[in-house]
């Protein structure tokens, strides 16, 4: 990907994270690219899966996140310093994405005890299975693996499951529709490296119809890095030590 696109994206997420309290416009994001609006979405959809105004969303909920995981901020308080006026869209928008309330995911300490999947949309005899890959010489602990209808983990997955180290996987009774298959885990990059660093890896998107039994959707996990869109689901506590270093790719 062309090097001056990366870095005009770059200069725009710089911004949002600079301004969460302050509300943004998408001529705002495009100056800070130096780019034209019109390019400038184009663009950033491009290098992050997202639109500019769903990623700033998402930066805003992500902060909220940690927030309510590290002080002793008011929720009210909290809900202002990430840009909503209003603590009932707050909350709303909170509880949607993360999947338990701002109070519910303090008492949580930020993390989930358990998931569920979406109940909404029955599933079908589709099974989406392939290989969960990470590069050598990284190792990665437990992963988690859900379907979302797109690139971020928001909301209730489809389906899920949470592998304890990188190797094959299966998700059944798959809804029709086009899903992308997200991947999180913590690991290391070296074999004398201690700090646990966030791993990502997608694939998709893949759609499902009828008549279809089966879809392969190979996973590769990577480090993530500033492009990515935050994780917003409340996922179970993933930071186990490394457990191995398998199915290098």
């Amino acid at each position: 990907m062309d090097e001056i696109v990366r870095q005009a994206v770059a200069r725009a997420i710089v911004t949002m994270r600079n301004h969460l309290d302050e509300r943004l416009t998408i001529d705002d994001l495009a100056r800070a690219a130096v780019f034209s609006k019109f390019h400038f979405t184009r663009v950033f959809l491009r290098v992050t899966g997202l639109s500019p105004g769903r990623f700033l969303s998402a930066l805003r909920l992500a902060e909220a996140k940690r927030l309510l995981a590290t002080t002793d901020t008011s929720v009210a308080d909290i809900s202002h310093q990430v840009g909503y006026n209003s603590v009932g869209t707050f909350s709303a928008r909170f509880s949607g994405s993360v999947g338990v309330s701002p109070s519910g995911y303090r008492q949580l300490h930020g993390t989930a005890p358990r998931l569920s999947d979406r109940q909404a949309q029955p599933g079908s005899e589709a099974t989406i299975r392939g290989q969960l890959r990470v590069p050598s010489p990284a190792a990665v602990g437990p992963v988690f693996i859900g379907l979302f209808a797109a690139r971020i983990t928001e909301g209730a997955p489809a389906r899920h499951v949470i592998l304890p180290r990188p190797g094959p996987y299966a998700l059944t009774n798959v809804p029709l529709g086009s899903w992308f298959v997200l991947s999180h885990a913590y690991g290391t990059t070296a074999p004398d490296d201690t700090a646990l660093r966030p791993f990502t890896g997608l694939t998709g998107p893949l759609t499902i119809h009828r008549g279809v039994t089966a879809s392969l959707g190979d996973v590769r996990l990577r480090p993530r890095d500033g492009f990515d869109p935050p994780v917003l689901l409340a996922l179970p506590d993933l930071r186990q030590p490394a457990m191995s270093r398998p199915i290098a790719s």
